[in-house]
């Protein structure tokens, strides 16, 4: 049996330096049939939460899932996504974060990170694209 992997506690070290720094964690989901979020906000097959301690509740970043309770719309929902699908964590405010390659990724090249346009978060302000290097990726670190 191998080495337990280091992403879940990625997650939670991240998760925490935002709120630390004051600044709004999100994540990139790809979706899959273990992820449990509203399907009508899913847009091309991925989404992006507001896990910041304001939009979310009952938040566990487990080493297996991300359980928690958020509302779109006004609609109280139970959300959980297996860590394994987060593709990327990171401070909305200023893109600092990191990218994670997905399993079952057949290219090798798992998404560096979600385009904003494409995805809708939990809060009703808009989600602000990330500072952008001039090679137009933004500035997260990939690991397996």
């Amino acid at each position: 049996m191998g080495l337990p992997s280091t992403k879940p506690y990625l997650l939670r070290a991240i998760w925490e330096w935002c709120c630390d720094n004051g600044f709004t964690p999100h994540v990139a989901v790809d979706v899959d049939e273990n992820t449990r979020v509203p399907r009508e906000f899913v847009r091309g097959g991925q989404i992006v939460l507001n896990l910041g301690p304001t939009a979310t509740s009952k938040l566990q970043i487990g080493n297996e899932f991300i359980d928690f309770q958020a509302r779109f719309n006004g609609i109280a929902r139970e959300l959980s996504i297996p860590v394994e699908r987060v593709s990327a964590i990171y401070a909305r405010e200023n893109g600092a974060g990191m990218s994670f390659e997905i399993d079952g990724d057949s290219d090798g090249d798992a998404a560096d990170f979600v385009d904003a346009s494409e995805v809708t978060e939990l809060s009703e302000d808009p989600l602000p694209e990330p500072p952008r290097p001039e090679g137009g990726r933004p500035k997260l670190q990939r690991i397996k």
